[in-house]
């Protein structure tokens, strides 16, 4: 039996909304999400179909990564449009695989069963004008809080970065953590921005690396803390 909560928008949650609640069946038993994982970082993972070989290739690297995302305080959560069974057989089947060169792996994350398409509707993955699950392929990072703090899809051709996924949270956590930005291309441990402030218009209030030797300018808008 599953059960799914809508959003207030009636499509893709957006950021800074609540995480839609729902129940459900899952290869870990009967799961109440995102209540199960208290103040956890979340990641709700989807994707339309057992057995095919992109999502195969994503639930891997997600389950040689499951440490990595743990360290974080991170829980992650599969979705599919299969049912239990189903995954159940493509959890068997994926953990004998060796990919890549590396030993098998124990999926410990669950796989939900999402026939009823309950949770895929409550976040906005089932396209309006598509009757097919071909756009059940989202990720939503949701916060210790239950508010949605990234979003992304990817067609069904190409395959997800689980790598850049860790990276989004790792940034995430940094700027909650720290109050401040992080540029573009940013990896942990680079050097961050801090907030703009209105008040910091040129010529006034202007902060400078002489206030502050952590802190450096590429312009008087642009300023940059040192990580080390």
């Amino acid at each position: 039996m599953l059960f799914a909560q809508g959003n207030k928008n009636n499509g893709i949650p957006l950021i800074g909304d609540d995480a839609p609640a729902f129940s459900a069946q899952s290869t870990k038993g009967t799961i109440h999400f995102p209540e199960d994982y208290g103040k956890k970082w979340k990641i709700l993972f989807s994707h339309p179909l057992d057995y095919t070989p992109v999502c195969t290739s994503e639930l891997l690297e997600l389950a040689y990564m499951q440490d990595e995302f743990a360290e974080l305080n991170v829980k992650l959560v599969v979705v599919s449009t299969d049912d239990l069974e189903r995954h159940k057989e493509w959890k068997e089947s994926m953990e004998t695989l060796t990919y890549r060169g590396r030993e098998p792996v124990t999926i410990e994350y669950p796989l939900v069963d999402d026939k009823s398409k309950a949770v895929a509707d409550a976040y906005g993955m089932i396209h309006p004008n598509n009757s097919s699950t071909k756009d059940v392929r989202g990720v939503f990072i949701i916060d210790p809080d239950n508010k949605v703090r990234a979003i992304s899809f990817y067609p069904m051709e190409v395959g997800r970065s689980i790598d850049e996924i860790k990276r989004m949270v790792i940034a995430l956590q940094t700027v909650d953590a720290n109050v401040v930005l992080t540029p573009a291309n940013w990896q942990p441990g680079n050097d961050v921005l801090i907030p703009y402030s209105k008040s910091g218009e040129k010529g006034t209030d202007k902060v400078t690396s002489s206030d502050d030797p952590s802190l450096y300018e590429v312009a008087w808008y642009m300023v940059f803390k040192k990580s080390n």
